[in-house]
């Protein structure tokens, strides 16, 4: 540490006794940059000119990369053949890439690197959805997509959905994003219209969720916490193989027609690493 500062200051002071920093080869800037994670290769990339270049080099940021990144990078990036660079990739994969009609949306976390997933409400197969006594689409700025499905009032919850993805080899966690009341804005601030909300502390909602070479995992818990996006967790899924698509089947039911139940929105399906599970809790 103490080396890198004094080589700091003689660069400042313009001596010509000591090596510079900016002497020192591209190349042996860019193998320590691989060690680092990208908020820190960021941050460095402004220190000089070799530590600039050196930022861009195609060993800093491979690693970075999902194992699989060509078979993520030709689903979600029309353009894919035209990016060559390897930061380019990783920056391009860092934004949520829309497919699928607009009813998907991926990116890898800036932080790890973990690819993410999120599927919309119109990616979903609601039953019941075209009855607009029942359901209704609604806009809102609270969703990554800008509208979210939202029942007044049925008898029977059924809301079934699939995706095949190039997974890289990991855990998963699939959860449904749900709030219980409609949120709009009053005079500028927040407010949650809760007069539909009923039925969904009688019985629980139960997910379901399978994997093309993977068990069924089922779970299911009480809807609860109106006015407030939750994150409920459906199960976890494991991939072995990142060079095979991995093709996931997941459903919420609550189908006791004994009593009606409303005010739901449905906004989305997300797919996250396992370990960023404690994060989803506090969103």
């Amino acid at each position: 540490m103490g080396t890198g500062v004094s080589l700091l200051a003689c660069e400042n002071e313009g001596c010509s006794s000591r090596p510079r920093l900016g002497d020192l080869p591209e190349d042996c800037v860019a193998l320590v940059l691989s060690y680092l994670d990208p908020p820190e290769i960021c941050k460095l990339a402004r220190v000089n000119r070799a530590f600039r270049g050196a930022s861009r080099a195609d060993l800093v940021w491979e690693p970075k990369l999902p194992s699989n990144y060509c078979s993520v990078m030709e689903k979600v990036c029309k353009d894919f053949p035209e990016i060559s660079g390897k930061k380019e990739i990783y920056a391009r994969l860092c934004q949520p890439n829309t497919f699928d009609g607009g009813t998907k949306k991926a990116w890898l976390d800036k932080g790890t690197g973990g690819v993410c997933l999120s599927i919309s409400s119109r990616g979903l197969a609601i039953t019941g959805i075209d009855d607009r006594r029942y359901w209704n689409y609604i806009p809102t700025e609270e969703s990554r997509f800008n509208t979210v499905a939202y029942v007044q009032q049925i008898w029977w919850l059924e809301v079934d959905g699939e995706v095949e993805f190039p997974f890289p080899a990991g855990t998963y966690s699939l959860f449904f994003r749900l709030q219980l009341g409609r949120a709009s804005k009053r005079l500028g601030r927040r407010i949650c219209n809760q007069e539909h909300v009923h039925g969904w502390d009688i019985k629980p909602v139960r997910f379901q969720l399978r994997t093309s070479d993977g068990p069924q995992v089922t779970s299911q818990c009480f809807l609860d916490e109106p006015g407030r996006w939750i994150q409920y967790h459906a199960g976890d899924f494991v991939v072995d193989n990142s060079n095979v698509p991995t093709k996931i089947k997941f459903s919420m039911t609550q189908i006791d027609c004994t009593h009606t139940k409303g005010g739901l929105c449905v906004d989305s399906v997300l797919i996250y690493p396992r370990e960023y599970r404690e994060r989803l809790k506090h969103f």
